[in-house]
């Protein structure tokens, strides 16, 4: 039987032939796919999702699609991504079908040419194309370079030069070929190729599509047309109607045939791809690792320090076997960099296993006195490379980025990216906008519990939904990796320019381990800025240099020791949250070790299971319990035989369940999310519960096992991370015991941690510290502190302009204080707006007039809205003298200015808003006297934990401080919350059972409502 996928074609053809079965194409819709076209053959221009917010397929749906039908070749060309090349060529090779890539070039939506490598050097040449184009931010020209690797095919519809060069074609469809005997083409016949893109494979692919256009346009659905989508016919045609669509152009086919011959995609998965040497020898870089590993052993350990040189040598000689020695000398670069420029870092992670990175000051973690895991970090059979985690001050963190990249150079150095997803929330919101649905509506939807069962518009929002999810929505980046490449990193990937300004690759952490990377974190956080601008400010205030790397001396501290069993540890890094106070309190925590453990259990993982539980009861009671199995004690005993670390699953399965130490390592991987294949998974749970059997171990005992390492997917901490933690948070808790002002001024210029900043602010006030609101003749930009004055700065003003505060404070250094209004006026340049903020503030209090008198004043002097740049003077201008009313401001308005303005009252008690006089019948620091009894409080809320019971019903925990300034905490069970729910930020009274667990009090709500506050005096 004869087909012919258009008659239009030859018309006569069918008069020729009277057994010609014809099929008109352009007729048919995707609906039939199922039945009519489920074959993949020959399409040189497949999109997979990554062709963002326009392709449907995951590059693991389009091969299996094509290997059912048995399909030989496939070319991935997405829209100016390379994202997919990876997982798709991985897939290919797994089902028996040769992988060739590409980049389809659209430059604002519209379509130039699809570049296809010949081999894997063209797929370089297209990603430095792109990357050229990306960095520069210039646009795609209309004519492509001449590529020396890769070819090129135009549109037939789009611009064609005059002159096509030998690697350059044409696309043409199987409904264009009516108009090629018009077409200048007809006699360029050897540069034709058959041009079948694919998109989507279903009728409901392409709806799914639609949606995504209009998404990607922010325009109404129904304004979408058929020039902002793909064709309709961007379907996986069989190979039987595809070839009978050009069955009287054979010269096309074999062209196409011939062309895909020409290409090629050599690329090996399992060689490293990171720069290979650091000295430019792999023995030389072995030679200078062992060297610098004997140089800090002596340093950290001393000369003849045996267990440590057994370890470091056992560890060189992995690290050599796996080529990993220019990853540590790299590292080490980075370090000793850092350090010459008094940049403080935390090395952490499961690089802090490593005695070898510990001796290089990578990591300030010991492995020897923790008895670290090296394996947990790096094993003879780990198939995938390790990464180290590098924490700095987040105003240091770029420096040491820039550093990077121009000591290895930016053709070799890029940030990872990542990939931002659909979620099911935001889907539906983004769907119900296209659909010009108003935000009480999309409210509605996105509410907990809302079913659209029974409403047309919202079961189909819903339904494309659920095909979204997941969806690759948009490009964006790794929190910290950082890429160092032996070959240029163009060779592996296209690169783009997000705002954050440094090339970063277009595929993530995942597909960057599968094809041998081994990332750096250089990572940012706010406890080590804490840290470091404390000893600053304290050389300031106090003249006093503090060393905060003696961190032996502060876990024997007493004051510090004493801060950890109370739980004070308000802006400390870490072990600041409600539910770690408490833990510390439990746990009655005063040294390091306990402290490691705490800040590991307190983890989602395993606190979840109710290990953490465990963990607690057995530790107060280490005789009172039996362990699961011997192997259990043997590996376990340190923790009581409960899984607290990563390291513990590798060691559970190793030494009880039989597992080698990659199989072991990939379980660890898996349970924390860091793995992506599900068959290599399945394939290790199917020989834990194997061996388990053979093994002879009780169903039982093999589920009680199963379900603690099951935990681990909600998270944990490698032991090693849990210490590098714990370092910083006693390098904070020496700070704060020793210098608590300072301290908390420096959380406070950090933008805090876990709190607000009016929670640090009144820690500040609790341990002494006399806080004013901003002055423009004492503060600065930031909040300062001069004896125990503590100045907010202006930074905390809202609505300030930044320019303007920047400008008090240089215009005071140069010229001294400002001595009135008008001077002030006259030297900055403020405008009236931002005078009345400064004046409701009480920033100009140094004036001795208040701020009813100051606000007409300022109203008299500032006549219009703006003023031109301050002129200097010689001399300064001779005052108006105006005659005012006497005018009277009372503590409450300046409160309630101090509400609005910087979030938090400063001059009054918040207690003291209250119309009640009433503070509760008992205080925070009672409770511990009053278990089972039930009492009356008031409380300021400080924050809210949300939790799930079992049959998922929301419950929270709060912690409220009392008007003596202390923490309590509360338990709000599902059926008090429905009845008392939380009306916002405010202070509630309380009425509520105390409990106590561990010695740690709380109370168990049974009823609460918000307090009014007086109201403002002005709003009458």
């Amino acid at each position: 039987m004869v087909y012919s996928l258009n008659p239009k074609i030859n018309p006569k053809l069918k008069t020729q032939n009277p057994k010609l079965k014809t099929i008109n194409l352009i007729s048919l819709s995707p609906c039939y796919l199922p039945t009519l076209f489920s074959l993949f053959f020959m399409f040189l221009n497949c999109h997979t999702y990554h062709s963002l917010r326009y392709g449907v397929l995951s590059p693991q749906d389009l091969v299996q699609r094509a290997a059912a039908a048995g399909a030989e070749v496939l070319v991935l060309t997405d829209i100016n991504s390379t994202t997919g090349v990876f997982d798709f060529v991985a897939a290919c090779r797994a089902a028996g079908i040769t992988p060739l890539v590409g980049l389809e070039f659209r430059e604002n939506g519209r379509l130039l040419y699809t570049g296809i490598a010949r081999n894997f050097s063209g797929f370089g040449e297209l990603n430095r194309f792109l990357t050229s184009h990306r960095l520069s931010q210039q646009p795609l020209p209309d004519v492509s370079p001449a590529f020396q690797n890769a070819f090129v095919v135009y549109p037939f519809d789009g611009f064609i030069p005059a002159v096509l060069r030998e690697n350059e074609f044409v696309g043409i469809r199987h409904f264009q070929l009516n108009r090629l005997l018009t077409s200048p083409l007809s006699r360029q016949m050897h540069k034709l190729l058959v041009w079948q893109p694919v998109v989507f494979a279903s009728c409901t692919g392409f709806e799914v599509h639609r949606h995504l256009r209009a998404v990607d346009g922010n325009r109404l659905l129904s304004r979408i047309t058929e020039d902002d989508m793909a064709s309709r016919y961007d379907w996986p045609v069989s190979a039987e109607r595809l070839k009978a669509a050009f069955n009287h152009y054979p010269v096309i086919w074999k062209n196409t045939c011939d062309f895909l011959k020409q290409c090629s995609f050599d690329f090996d998965f399992k060689t490293v791809k990171n720069k290979q040497s650091y000295t430019g020898s792999r023995s030389d870089d072995e030679k200078l690792l062992e060297q610098l590993a004997l140089d800090g052993m002596e340093f950290r350990y001393g000369r003849n320090h045996s267990e440590a040189r057994e370890r470091i040598m056992k560890e060189l000689d992995i690290i050599s076997k796996l080529g990993f020695a220019a990853y540590f000398l790299i590292t080490w670069d980075i370090i000793r960099y850092s350090m010459s420029r008094g940049f403080y870092h935390v090395g952490r992670g499961s690089g802090a296993n490593s005695v070898v990175a510990f001796c290089l000051k990578i990591t300030d973690v010991d492995p020897i006195e923790l008895n670290l895991y090296f394996e947990r970090f790096l094993n003879p059979k780990r198939s995938s490379p390790p990464d180290f985690d590098i924490d700095y001050s987040w105003r240091e963190r770029d420096d040491v980025q820039q550093y990077i990249f121009k000591r290895y150079g930016r053709e070799h150095v890029a940030l990872l990216g990542a990939i931002s997803t659909f979620q099911e929330r935001s889907v539906i919101r983004e769907l119900g906008k296209i659909y010009g649905l108003p935000s009480e509506e999309l409210e509605r939807m996105t509410s907990a519990g809302f079913n659209p069962a029974g409403e047309e518009l919202p079961e189909k929002i819903f339904s494309i939904a659920a095909h979204l999810k997941d969806f690759p929505n948009l490009r964006t980046i790794h929190a910290g990796g950082i890429l160092i490449s032996d070959a240029p990193i163009t060779a592996y990937t296209a690169l783009d320019l997000p705002p954050k300004g440094l090339p970063t690759t277009q595929f993530d952490m995942y597909v960057a381990e599968d094809i041998g990377f081994e990332k750096l974190d250089i990572l940012s956080q706010r406890g080590i800025g804490h840290i470091k601008d404390c000893v600053s400010i304290v050389l300031q205030n106090r003249g006093e240099k503090v060393d905060v790397h003696q961190v032996e001396c502060f876990k024997h501290d007493e004051r510090v020791k004493e801060l950890l069993r109370k739980g004070e540890t308000n802006g400390c890094f870490y072990i600041e949250s409600p539910a770690t106070r408490g833990l510390l309190i439990k746990l009655r925590c005063d040294n390091y070790l306990t402290l490691v453990a705490a800040s590991s259990i307190i983890r989602p993982g395993v606190s979840r299971s109710g290990m953490m539980r465990e963990y607690i009861e057995r530790f107060h009671n280490p005789n009172g319990f039996r362990y699961l199995h011997p192997v259990m004690e043997e590996q376990l005993k340190e923790t009581y035989g409960v899984m607290v670390y990563q390291e513990d699953v590798i060691k559970v399965c190793h030494h009880f369940v039989g597992l080698d130490l990659a199989d072991s390592d990939v379980l660890r991987r898996a349970m924390s999310g860091k793995y992506r294949s599900r068959a290599a998974f399945q394939r290790i749970v199917d020989k834990f519960f194997s061996n388990c059997k053979e093994r002879g171990y009780p169903d039982a005992l093999t589920g009680e096992v199963w379900r603690q390492i099951e935990s681990f997917a909600g998270y944990s901490f490698s032991k090693a991370h849990s210490a590098s933690y714990a370092v910083e948070s006693f390098q904070s808790l020496y700070l704060k015991a020793y210098f608590p002002l300072e301290f908390m001024v420096a959380v406070i210029n950090n933008f805090g941690g876990f709190y607000a900043t009016w929670v640090y602010v009144h820690e500040a006030t609790r341990w002494g510290g006399k806080v004013h609101v901003p002055c423009v003749n004492r503060s600065s930009y930031m909040t300062s502190i001069d004896g125990k004055d503590i100045f907010l700065g202006f930074v905390h003003i809202r609505d300030l302009e930044q320019e303007l505060a920047h400008r008090i404070v240089d215009e005071r250094q140069r010229g001294g204080e400002y001595l009135s209004l008008p001077d002030f006026i006259e030297r900055t340049a403020s405008g009236r707006e931002q005078i009345v903020l400064l004046i409701r503030l009480g920033a100009l209090r140094f004036t001795g007039k208040n701020k009813p008198q100051l606000l007409w004043e300022a109203h008299l002097y500032l006549t219009r809205e703006k003023v031109k740049e301050p002129i200097p003077r010689l001399f300064p201008a001779k005052e108006a003298q105006y005659s005012l009313p006497r005018l009277i401001q009372q503590p409450l308005e300046d409160a309630y200015d101090e509400i609005e303005l910087l979030g938090f009252p400063v001059t009054m008690n918040y207690f003291d808003l209250l119309q009640t006089s009433f503070r509760g019948e008992v205080k925070a620091r009672h409770l511990s006297s009053l278990v089972g009894k039930t009492v009356k409080m008031t409380g300021r809320l400080v924050t809210i934990k949300y939790v799930r019971t079992v049959s998922r019903k929301l419950m929270h925990f709060a912690a409220f401080l009392d008007d003596d300034g202390q923490f309590f905490d509360t338990t709000h069970f599902p059926p008090v919350l429905k009845k008392y729910p939380f009306q916002g930020n405010g202070i509630y009274l309380i009425q509520g059972k105390v409990a106590s667990e561990f010695g740690f009090p709380s109370i168990e709500v049974e009823k609460m409502a918000i307090l009014p506050l007086k109201p403002d005096p002005r709003s009458s």
